[in-house]
């Protein structure tokens, strides 16, 4: 197997994760691949809970294991320090939050290799970080399409390779970044979101690699739950200032578009007949949907609290991204850059790749 192994370099952008650094180690030393082709590098953003010390603990035991400082503390610059320092032929993003399972990290790359795939990922299983109710609710909101939409990777098991728009982290050849660049170091968040669209504006090939599972811990706490989601929602919009390319995919934008729908037909509401019919269906619609789905999850678990604690965290989840991205358009006013994002949306519109999709969804209706 080390002969056949190409050398793999596994990047994991760190700040402040004492508790889990150390679980996330042990899953990759123990995960299969051979150790003499593997090199680890730890690129800690000058944690100052102790996180340091474990890393160098393992360090000094394993000398595939590298501290590697990241002085700007943002992810972007992780990822680029750890992507130009490593050595493998292959280069593949972990979290701290992430424990794999075992041969997660083997058969990703085998995928890579064997399917022609230029970025690939496994099926990511959210676990809650305190096991809370909340946390378990946050868990199953993270877990159901109403709550992320089309993320197959958030749920998706599948018996084969599956050719999928996004994955979690990347596994990927170190070639990848020669042709399309490294990571923005212009987007504080969703800096992987970007990176996605351009392999496909590239007309790369990401794919879901079948038996690869990896745990990832989510927040369990409704503020910190909050504040995560209006950042996520704030840079899904100040990306389009700060890219070349139409950083995200259009489902990124329905939280803002139902929360402005929402607004739009709920302030004259009182007055206009008509907005006030918008309104109620729009929001019933969407909370009778919530609802049901939050049955069947209490339901299944027999436990009711879901029935109450599901509903909320869906809500406050698409409600904060969506005043996020709101938000985000003033600031793109403020910067003068609400020029540029429209420029990138037009050019979405005329991308190869939008024009293959929409040839192709033509030709199944002329079949229909």
């Amino acid at each position: 197997m080390v002969n056949d192994s190409p050398s793999l370099s596994i990047i994991i952008p760190c700040r402040n994760e004492a508790r889990l650094i150390g679980p996330c180690l042990d899953s990759i030393l123990t995960n299969g691949y051979p150790l003499q082709n593997l090199e680890i590098l730890v690129i800690d953003g000058m944690s100052d809970d102790g996180t340091r010390d474990i890393i160098q603990g393992y360090a000094a035991r394993y000398d595939l294991i590298h501290l590697v400082d990241n002085p700007h503390k943002v992810t972007p610059y992780a990822l680029n320090i750890g992507i130009r320092r490593s050595r493998g032929e292959v280069i593949m993003r972990l979290d701290a939050h992430t424990v794999c399972e075992k041969n997660y990290i083997a058969r990703c790359v085998q995928v890579l290799l064997k399917y022609g795939a230029d970025d690939v990922g496994g099926t990511l299983r959210i676990t809650a970080r305190h096991n809370t109710p909340m946390g378990r609710a946050i868990v199953k909101a993270l877990t159901q399409r109403l709550g992320v939409g089309n993320l197959r990777y958030r749920f998706a098991q599948p018996l084969e390779p599956e050719i999928v728009d996004t994955v979690a982290f990347f596994c990927c050849r170190r070639e990848l970044f020669t042709k399309i660049g490294l990571f923005n170091e212009k987007l504080t968040r969703i800096q992987d979101m970007e990176f996605k669209r351009r392999i496909a504006r590239a007309g790369g090939k990401i794919m879901l690699a079948p038996g690869a599972f990896a745990d990832y811990q989510a927040r369990s706490d409704l503020k910190s739950f909050w504040r995560h989601n209006w950042a996520d929602g704030l840079w899904t919009v100040l990306a389009f200032g700060r890219a070349e390319v139409m950083p995200v995919r259009w489902r990124h934008l329905a939280p803002a578009c139902l929360v402005a729908t929402l607004i739009i037909t709920g302030i004259p509401a009182p007055w206009w007949p008509l907005f006030s019919w918008l309104f109620l269906v729009i929001a019933g619609t969407y909370g009778l949907t919530a609802f049901v789905l939050s049955s069947r999850i209490a339901v299944a678990e027999g436990d009711l609290r879901y029935v109450f604690l599901v509903p909320l965290i869906l809500v406050s989840m698409h409600v904060m991204r969506g005043l996020g991205s709101m938000w985000g358009v003033v600031r793109l006013c403020a910067e003068r850059r609400l020029a540029h994002a429209i420029r990138l949306v037009i050019q979405e519109k005329s991308a190869p790749e939008c024009a293959s999709i929409s040839e192709s969804l033509a030709q199944a209706g002329r079949r229909d």
